[in-house]
């Protein structure tokens, strides 16, 4: 029989886990707010600063890639997407979050590995900046969470 699954209520213990973030620099201003809170979650959850690796990419459409190689490595219980598509007046908003998105789950699926996707898709910057800390301490719960529900399962 398995462990019960713990509930949104239940405490997350981070400690011994490795996680990797990859942050898109496109919009620093807001995935820097993304990076920070993320951060500054995983400590409050245990995981150790020597235990986090931090690594910067163009933008969205880099982040799957990035993802996918630091999955292959083998050195992670779970990953972080960091990144903030802003709409524009042309399809490619539509284009860089569809794509973004789809790879990152694609990475996860693929190579087994969970994956918090907090690439903020927003109509402007003010939405963004307003979900940039609350995203970002999300993305650090999701992937504790999901690393410790892995580690159940097999």
């Amino acid at each position: 029989m398995l462990e019960a699954d713990k509930g949104p209520g239940a405490t997350l213990d981070g400690s011994g886990l490795r996680v990797a973030i990859v942050q898109a620099r496109f919009n620093a201003g807001v995935t820097n707010g993304l990076r920070d809170a993320c951060l500054g979650e995983l400590a409050a959850l245990g995981v150790q600063s020597e235990n986090i690796a931090h690594h910067t990419v163009p933008g969205a459409l880099e982040v799957p890639l990035a993802l996918r190689w630091l999955a292959h490595r083998g050195e992670y219980d779970a990953l972080i997407a960091l990144g903030c598509v802003i709409r524009g007046e042309t399809y490619h908003f539509e284009l860089v979050a569809n794509e973004s998105s789809a790879g990152i789950t694609r990475v996860g699926l693929d190579l087994d590995i969970p994956i918090a996707n907090a690439i903020l898709t927003t109509e402007n910057l003010p939405q963004a900046t307003v979900r940039q800390i609350e995203k970002g301490r999300d993305a650090a719960r999701v992937a504790v969470e999901m690393a410790l529900l892995k580690h159940r399962l097999k």
